[in-house]
């Protein structure tokens, strides 16, 4: 027998015929695409530029010191940062459930003619300015969800992170201002600012599974909720995921809304329920108006420390999102 093996076909060549209106196309895409580079290199590089005074002096301390005070002392970011990431993680803990609950009911489960009418409302609280959930947070839910923040510190102050200073257990003595202007509040209103942007991206997915899957798997005896477990729930799981990297980056810059409900605080304060905090694009806010030259560049390089930080998250999102498309691993 012989031993010769077939030669293997050439491979063909695919050609590029792109017309006229093609090529425009790429072309605009192209640009858009390099003129946001461009744009985010140019505000980091500028950033960078007014922040170099105030970091050359204050050096590796700007991450480690607690403190601001840029003209009569030290200054950094450790108590900023910590207090802007418990915000973001508050908002998301309480955004994701809320959000995706949403989004599955009107996918899934709303009548027809209802599902028009709510996701006009979602969109809507997405346009709501933050100046307004500001204000209903301050004089309305923080004096409604202090009850709630006093029931998880009696029940569950054991936990490092659910712990009041100060306070004890049916203290008759303790009174609501322990708990307001707090993290946690400041972070429920941050959540319900950023839901309606997550539930808008995971609507969208979960309404395109595949229609030939989700009949397979009632076909196979699934139940409605069996369905969504197996079909539109692995196939929306990038959008899940970007939905939820989305709402982080929206609630690490949230500034307004913030402002208005924390008591600015410049320690590291790692209890979620307890008086006082701050973030970055808070101290921003407050103290740009007022600054010297000097504390100008501080604010900058505080900017530069909160963009860093925003660009890790979104890397890190696509990221995620790049190994978890749409679709690739929904099964019946």
């Amino acid at each position: 027998m012989s031993t010769e093996t077939a030669p293997r076909p050439a491979k063909r060549k695919l050609a590029d015929n792109a017309g006229p209106a093609d090529k425009v196309f790429r072309g605009v895409s192209r640009g858009g695409g390099s003129l946001v580079l461009v744009l985010m290199v140019l505000v980091g590089t500028f950033l960078a530029y007014r922040a170099w005074e105030a970091l050359s002096r204050a050096g590796v301390s700007f991450i480690t010191t607690e403190d601001w005070n840029p003209d009569g002392g030290g200054f950094g970011i450790a108590a900023v940062i910590v207090g802007t990431v418990l915000i973001a993680l508050v908002a998301i803990v309480v955004a994701v459930p809320l959000a995706m609950g949403t989004a599955l009911y009107i996918s899934e489960y709303a009548p027809r003619w209802l599902k028009r009418t709510l996701v006009t409302v979602v969109d809507l609280m997405a346009a709501v300015p933050s100046v307004v959930f500001g204000l209903w947070g301050a004089f309305f839910l923080q004096w409604k969800i202090v009850d709630l923040s006093r029931w998880i510190s009696d029940w569950f102050g054991w936990i490092p992170i659910f712990a009041v200073s100060g306070v004890t257990r049916d203290d008759p003595l303790g009174t609501q201002t322990a708990y307001t202007s707090s993290t946690f509040i400041a972070g429920v209103v941050v959540a319900l600012m950023v839901a309606p942007i997550a539930c808008s991206v995971m609507r969208e997915a979960f309404g395109l599974a595949p229609v030939g899957e989700r009949e397979g798997a009632y076909a196979l005896g699934a139940t409605r909720w069996g369905m969504i477990r197996s079909v539109v729930l692995p196939f929306g799981r990038g959008a899940v995921i970007g939905g939820t990297m989305l709402g982080l980056g929206r609630a690490l810059g949230e500034t307004i809304a913030v402002v208005m409900i924390i008591s600015p605080r410049f320690e590291i304060q790692p209890h979620i329920l307890e008086h006082g905090t701050s973030s970055v694009s808070s101290l921003i806010a407050l103290r740009y108006g007022e600054s010297s030259p000097f504390g100008i560049s501080a604010l900058m390089a505080a900017g530069v420390a909160l963009f860093v930080l925003t660009l890790i998250v979104n890397f890190g999102a696509a990221s995620v999102v790049s190994r978890s498309r749409s679709g690739a691993v929904s099964e019946v």
